[in-house]
């Protein structure tokens, strides 16, 4: 059915504040995504260079970084195009970053909710981990991922194209949001608000439960093994996604799933900046802090690049450890289960 609506472009209203401060906040959004972008090729630079990183963990890290740089990029430059004056935004161009936006979204929610089943497999079935999660398996998982995610917001977003929308076509956001967007449509909108309500719930709810579950049989595991040291190695092979699963799903569950689109604008776009901006670049700091490896590998980098391309570190030749055990020290693990 052919689009009926007369609006062929839309007003960002973005953040209602003085000239100078949205001055500021353009210097450090922008500051924020360079450092985002760089972060995240980082990381996927690490992961392909270091071979102690050719891991299962550290495969879907590269593929969450991957998809930052995307997920940031669908939301930053309009931000910033909106802070610099550029306002308007065509309906094209509307209906794309939507798509866009929740598309990379949902593919964050699932790659998560794979990882939270890897970190599963390598705590609580560390003998058959390698064979389990082989590079077949790995590669199937993230395309599932991306290609489940992108098709299921193509038929959200064609809901939603077929809509009406008269002026005056404002939207109270810095971005083509779905809730300030249906707000403008001259047709009643019950419809597409259930879609959308039950489309967030099925994503996120559906994800934060496999990663729940995952994490129950993870923490039961772990503290059944006797010794403490034991103990701290398998909570510290899950820190970074747990810390990065609670920001992410704390944020989103608080703007999207609710059953009613009447709510405090402001606030939305605060968290929508913590959301869109933030935590990108949260996430490769997130893990490079909190894993050895990661954390070895830049070092090793760094002093590699300060020595020259030609120059010997005696520091960065040591050999690399067991591919087996360099995603995860398994022995006090499949101790425990070789004694039930």
């Amino acid at each position: 059915m052919e689009n009926q609506s007369s609006v062929t472009q839309f007003f960002l209203v973005g953040f209602t504040i003085s000239v100078e401060l949205q001055l500021f906040l353009f210097v450090v959004f922008f500051a924020i995504y360079l450092l985002t972008v760089t972060a995240n090729v980082a990381i996927i630079s690490l992961v392909r260079i270091d071979t102690r990183l050719h891991t299962p963990m550290y495969f879907f890290l590269s593929q969450l970084s991957f998809l930052e740089i995307w997920y940031t990029s669908s939301i930053a430059p309009k931000l910033l195009a909106n802070l610099a004056g550029w306002k308007h935004i065509s309906l094209s161009g509307c209906l794309s970053q939507t798509y866009f936006y929740f598309s990379l979204g949902s593919t964050e929610f699932f790659l998560l909710g794979v990882m939270a089943i890897d970190r599963y497999l390598a705590v609580c079935n560390p003998l058959r981990y390698p064979a389990i999660m082989n590079a077949q398996v790995c590669v199937q998982a993230v395309s599932a991922c991306w290609s489940v995610a992108f098709l299921s917001v193509f038929f959200l977003v064609l809901l939603i194209s077929r809509l009406t929308f008269c002026p005056p076509a404002i939207i109270n956001h810095f971005f083509c949001d779905l809730p300030p967007l249906l707000q403008l449509s001259c047709q009643n909108t019950l419809l597409e608000e259930i879609v959308v309500f039950f489309f967030a719930c099925s994503i996120v709810l559906t994800s934060l439960l496999l990663t729940v579950v995952s994490y129950v049989l993870i923490i039961s595991t772990i503290y059944k093994i006797p010794s403490t040291k034991g103990r701290q190695k398998a909570f510290s092979t899950c820190a970074s996604h747990f810390t990065v699963v609670t920001i992410l799903y704390g944020t989103v569950i608080f703007i999207y799933v609710r059953p009613n689109v009447s709510y405090s604008m402001d606030v939305n776009k605060v968290l929508g900046v913590f959301n869109t901006v933030v935590t990108p670049l949260l996430n490769p700091v997130i893990y490079c802090l909190r894993n050895k490896e990661a954390k070895e590998a830049l070092r090793k980098v760094l002093q590699q690049a300060a020595l020259g391309s030609s120059g010997f570190c005696p520091a960065c030749a040591s050999p690399s450890p067991h591919p087996v055990l360099q995603d995860f020290q398994v022995a006090e693990v499949a101790g425990l289960l070789r004694h039930k």
